[in-house]
């Protein structure tokens, strides 16, 4: 019997799980850095060299998509290694990062996550479910739009606020894309902004660590993709926080396809948007 809704009404959270499963097993069968580091020889539609652990990560997730199409599910996925493929509807799209964080989960670091995204739309405000899993902190967060966001299951605060050092600089400020000759060309800016960094190498992770308010806002130095940021900006703004894509005509506006468009910044408050979205990108 074939679904009377849309794919917004599939087990998302289950399917999602599922791929966790999946990937914990290429992870298993992968469990060094010399076997993690092989390269496939393509390059995804990303434009990175894709890993052999990328690949098995991939193959996790489109089974647990196929099952759902399979199941009379419509939708059109958007993965950072194999671009857009069409199962059906292109209204509904599933944006998908199977290791975000790639460099750090080939590296044996923590953090790298699951990210998988579902949207009613072709825009970044559009959508309503979300789900990162961080592989290094065995973290679960979830997101659906209009019901707040959860770790482990458990609610997140949305009352809570960003902190300042005595000098009014934020406390603590995640960046992403770190590459010394950003971080360069914005080190006057970051001095002025916030009273220390952390860099954690996986943009969905560290957008999580806003969403809990461990760090009181975050900021990429170059242009992030959809794949890398739709489900972890979800769970920041249904926790309280503040996202926006400062290249783009409105803050959500950024399309939910696998090129990179436009920084991401989020923050706890929204008065503090607008200082990270001035910050130089290369």
């Amino acid at each position: 019997m074939r679904p009377t809704g849309t794919a917004l009404d599939a087990n998302w959270l289950g399917a999602c799980r599922g791929a966790v499963e999946g990937l914990r097993e290429v992870l298993r069968e992968h469990p060094r850095t010399r076997q993690r580091a092989v390269e496939t020889g393509d390059r995804g539609e990303g434009g990175d060299r894709t890993l052999v652990i990328d690949e098995g990560a991939e193959h996790a997730v489109f089974a647990q998509l196929d099952a759902l199409h399979a199941a009379g599910h419509r939708f059109t996925a958007v993965s950072e290694e194999r671009g857009e493929i069409d199962y059906g509807d292109g209204g509904i799209r599933v944006v998908i990062d199977p290791i975000d964080g790639s460099l750090n989960a080939k590296r044996l670091l923590p953090h790298y996550a699951l990210s998988i995204a579902v949207a009613d739309g072709p825009t970044m405000a559009d959508v309503a479910f979300a789900y990162v899993y961080d592989f290094g902190a065995g973290e679960e967060w979830t997101a659906t739009r209009g019901s707040g966001s959860r770790l482990d299951g458990i609610p997140l605060d949305a009352a809570l606020s960003e902190r300042r050092a005595a000098d009014g600089r934020l406390e603590l400020l995640g960046i992403e894309q770190a590459d010394p000759r950003h971080i360069a060309a914005a080190s006057e800016e970051l001095q002025a902004t916030a009273r220390r960094l952390r860099v954690i190498g996986a943009i969905a992770v560290t957008l999580c660590q806003v969403a809990a308010a461990r760090l009181d806002g975050m900021a990429s130095l170059l242009n992030c993709r959809a794949v890398d940021a739709a489900a972890a900006q979800l769970i920041v703004r249904e926790a309280g926080g503040h996202v926006a894509f400062p290249r783009c005509d409105e803050p959500l506006a950024a399309p939910l396809d696998v090129a990179a468009r436009s920084p991401v910044v989020a923050a706890r408050s929204a008065e503090t948007l607008p200082a990270l979205a001035r910050l130089p990108v290369v």
